[in-house]
């Protein structure tokens, strides 16, 4: 028992873990890391439980702490490898990317860009914000101003009430007063009766009334106004034609007068109740409503103009406001100033606007009332086709509603004077300049229809002696043009005359060219058979110019033989004098007075050199031919367009045969793939619209419109050969579109500079433009400074944009952006017009010609492309109705061979 109880037994481990915990709590005490430590992984317990059980006891719990002290250490220095090696790729990684080249500065950008973003909306901010500010200041010092003004009534309001409690005391005191006699109150004090106020004096009760009376009225006038619902919400949420008819009503007006009449932005209601000046007023108020209500549909752009109207419009109701609201207080001495400097400055800014606005409104007008007074002048004397009364009813529409909006915008005379005044330059315009006096010839008679050829063809009945055509210079410079291009020109334009300005404007180098000629001859040996073909080549001109059978005619026949002459001069008795002299007395009675003159001067001329005299006498013949075949033409012009059609198919016939008409059919096939791809791009896939179809008519006007609208010269294979006869007036008007276009870009560059209404007519410096060459652009600058003085920050860069517009126009090219929005600008309205397939159509294309061509920059030249429309139009009709027949033909070729290639 005794080595029983000797025998020391070791508790059960986990008894033992808690007895020996405090004394080795120094061993296990280590922080709580799942990464640091291995107390909780299955090794550790793992090796707990082997030591345990190898061991037996607490003692050997040493050899698991040696392991997991080791095994710590281990796992420690794993894992500072890994750190180690994590840094180092990391510097590498940074050593390699501060070495590489920066090939994107992507973020930055967007840094910077987002700093940029920043600083604008601070700066807004901050405008906002002083703005604001501002405002609040001025809201604070009225309503400061407002308290003072109520401190000091209440204060004056409290005095009297203090003297009249004052007053009141000392009445009472005086009559309770008790009698001396008696020593005790009585039983029944005196009721105290209050009396009523009464003023001192009569000026004291009328200043009282006054006051009473004027709130009653303020009250009353405020409230009536407010009834009517004129606020920014209210006029906001209704639509501008109810906001339109609203404050057109005669109450509103009535009421609005009264309140403006109230705080003293108007005069007595017995000196100007119902002037015009009053009413115009009320409508200026008025429509600082429209303006912030609806800015958008009463102003066209959005100009620095527009928006200090939209800022005055702001301050009128801010100081408008406060005033409203307070109905029963007085308004203070500043707040009427302040209302009364707000309205003044809207009303100037709004007047400014109106009457700028209203300018450019009047210009486009009258420029709409014109262009279809044009229409019926060229319209209402067709009775046979019946063309008059289908324009007729469309024309007086349009004009009666313009007419009615030029009265309402510049009063009933103002309107009809503008009226008189522009259909009166227009119609002048229009018409065909006369010549100065009389230009009938005086030996001309009636011509009968059988004289009409002759008369037409002094080409064909001159000489054909090589000599006497290099005598005459037909052959470097044409006296008159052919039959076929006179009909032709004729059945164009009724009016139609040889133009004599061309042969007057070369008259020196043709005087030059044919003495030169002649003195050639004479040298040469030549010079008998040059005055023999001299003579007879104005023997056989006067001739053509005097009616067979008469005096002159034989005179002329009889003076001038030609065998005579060549005798003559072969003997050496041809006198040049008797011959000069001769034509002296002949010529005056030949030619129209209009050159009385010029024969004058050719009688009076002294010259001794009979080359240069024979080569003015040439040339007074040619200016006499002309005349006569002019008046040819007058007399003669409604037998002769009764044959046009007829003649120029005989012609064409006669030139072209059966032969395929090459120019013809590609210039169609062309005008017929444009209209396709535009008809396509305007319906976007639907085709039930019937306008959206492609007809011959359209194919026919792309056509013309491609001929004519365009800036280079029109090269002979582009123009088809039934419009040969019209190739010098397709290069004329691409002359005239070119002139448009760089003009135009010009003007429309400085107005957008210098913040001008791209709608206002700037014609005088158009018209000054119009001359000027190209190579010239301190010319084009000088135009438009002659009225606007430009900056010169404005000026250097008006300077490089009409640089840049001249080279395209030196060029005869559109490379510059504006131009080319120009020229197609034209182009659409051209075809538009010519397009139109009623008459309602073009009476409406018609009418609105002058606003789309205004808002599209182009107001300067309104008239001029109106009147290229017309003579399109007029060469279309004479065309097609002279070669219908051929271009069936082509148009069924082509389909032919569109079927055939399918």
């Amino acid at each position: 028992m005794s080595s029983d109880n000797d025998t020391v037994h070791a508790p059960p481990p986990h008894l033992a873990a808690r007895f020996y915990k405090s004394s080795n709590s120094s061993a296990y005490r280590r922080k709580s890391s799942a990464t640091s430590s291995r107390r909780n992984s299955l090794s550790s317990h793992h090796s707990s439980r082997s030591s345990r059980s190898a061991h037996g006891g607490p003692y050997s719990t040493h050899v698991a702490q040696h392991l997991r002290r080791a095994s710590i250490i281990e796992t420690r220095k794993a894992r500072l490898a890994d750190r180690a090696a994590h840094a180092e790729q990391v510097r590498l990684r940074a050593a390699m990317a501060k070495a590489a080249p920066r090939t994107s500065t992507t973020s930055e950008e967007r840094a910077i860009a987002a700093q940029q973003a920043r600083e604008r909306f601070l700066a807004q901010v901050a405008s906002n914000c002083a703005e604001e500010v501002k405002r609040a200041k001025r809201v604070a010092e009225d309503t400061r101003e407002k308290k003072a003004a109520e401190h000091l009534k209440l204060k004056e309001d409290m005095l009297e009430r203090l003297a009249e409690a004052e007053r009141r005391r000392l009445v009472l005191q005086q009559n309770q007063r008790r009698p001396r006699t008696a020593t005790l109150p009585s039983v029944e004090e005196k009721r105290v009766i209050p009396q009523a106020w009464k003023p001192r004096n009569d000026i004291e009760a009328a200043n009282v009334i006054q006051r009473a009376w004027r709130r009653a009225k303020r009250r009353r006038v405020g409230t009536e106004f407010l009834e009517l619902g004129l606020t920014l919400e209210n006029i906001q949420k209704t639509s501008f034609e109810e906001v339109g008819s609203l404050l057109s009503q005669d109450r509103v007006l009535e009421s609005t007068s009264k309140l403006l009449r109230l705080y003293g932005l108007q005069g007595d209601a017995g000196d100007a109740g119902d002037s015009a000046g009053e009413k115009a007023a009320v409508r200026t108020f008025l429509s600082a409503f429209i303006v912030l209500g609806h800015p958008a549909q009463v102003f066209s752009k959005e100009g620095e103009q527009e928006k200090d109207l939209i800022e005055k419009a702001k301050n009128l109701f801010l100081s408008f406001d406060p005033l409203l609201t307070s109905l029963l207080a007085s308004p203070s001495t500043s707040q009427l100033e302040s209302l009364s400097e707000a309205y003044a400055s809207f009303q100037t800014a709004f007047i400014a606007w109106k009457d700028r606005d209203s300018s450019v409104l009047l210009d486009t007008m009258l420029a709409q009332f014109v262009e279809l007074d044009a229409i019926w002048q060229s319209v209402k004397n067709d009775k046979d086709g019946h063309v008059a009364s289908d324009y007729r009813e469309g024309i007086q529409q349009n004009q009666t509603l313009l007419l009615v909006r030029l009265k309402r915008l510049a009063g009933t005379d103002r309107a009809m004077k503008m009226i008189k005044e522009a259909v009166r330059k227009s119609r002048k315009a229009s018409a065909r300049k006369k010549p100065v006096g009389d230009a009938r010839p005086r030996a001309a008679a009636h011509p009968t229809p059988d004289a009409i050829a002759p008369s037409l063809t002094p080409i064909e009945a001159s000489v054909s002696d090589a000599s006497a055509d290099a005598i005459t210079g037909r052959k470097s410079a044409p006296l008159l043009p052919d039959n076929r291009t006179i009909m032709h020109e004729l059945a164009i334009n009724k009016e139609y005359r040889i133009d004599i300005k061309p042969r007057t404007d070369m008259r020196e180098n043709v005087i030059r060219e044919v003495s030169e000629t002649m003195r050639q001859g004479f040298e040469s040996e030549l010079g008998d058979v040059f005055v023999v073909a001299m003579a007879e080549t104005i023997r056989e001109k006067l001739l053509s110019l005097v009616v067979p059978g008469k005096s002159l005619h034989t005179l002329i026949s009889e003076s001038l033989d030609t065998s005579m002459i060549a005798n003559q001069v072969k003997m050496g008795a041809f006198s040049y004098r008797q011959f000069f002299s001769f034509m002296s007395s002949l010529l005056p009675k030949i030619c129209a007075p209009v050159r009385d003159a010029e024969v004058k001067a050719l009688a009076e001329d002294q010259n001794e050199d009979p080359i240069e005299r024979l080569a003015r006498l040439n040339y007074v013949i040619d200016l006499l031919s002309i005349d006569h075949a002019n008046f040819s033409l007058q007399m003669n012009a409604p037998l002769l367009l009764k044959e046009a059609t007829s003649y120029e198919q005989r012609c064409f016939a006669n030139i072209f045969g059966d032969r395929p008409l090459i120019r013809t059919t590609q210039w169609w096939s062309r005008a017929k793939k444009r209209t396709e791809e535009e008809m396509a791009r305007r319906s976007n896939g639907s085709t039930s619209s019937s306008a959206l179809r492609v007809t011959a008519d359209k194919i026919y006007m792309q056509g013309i419109v491609d001929l004519a609208v365009a800036v280079p010269e029109v090269a002979e294979a582009d123009m088809p050969e039934t419009l040969d006869l019209d190739r010098a007036r397709m290069n004329r008007i691409r002359t005239d579109m070119l002139r448009m276009v760089v003009i135009s870009a010009i003007l429309l560059t400085a107005k957008n500079l210098m913040r001008r209404d791209v709608r206002s007519q700037w014609k005088e410096q158009a018209q000054r433009m119009w001359d000027l060459p190209f190579e010239d652009m301190q010319a084009f600058i000088g135009a438009i400074e002659s009225r606007y003085a430009l900056p010169p920050t404005t000026k250097t860069q008006l300077s490089g944009t009409i640089e840049r517009i001249l080279l395209d126009g030196r060029n005869r090219q559109v490379t510059h952006a504006v131009v080319k929005v120009l020229l197609q600008k034209i182009k659409t309205h051209v075809y538009t017009r010519l397009s139109a397939s009623s008459s309602e159509e073009r009476v409406k294309a018609a009418s609105t010609a002058s606003q789309v061509l205004s808002s599209g920059g182009l107001p300067e030249f309104v008239v001029q492309i109106g009147a290229v429309v017309d003579e399109l139009q007029k060469v279309a009709e004479v065309d097609r109705e002279a070669h219908g027949t051929w271009y069936d033909s082509v148009i069924e070729s082509i389909s032919k061979d569109e079927a055939g290639g399918v």
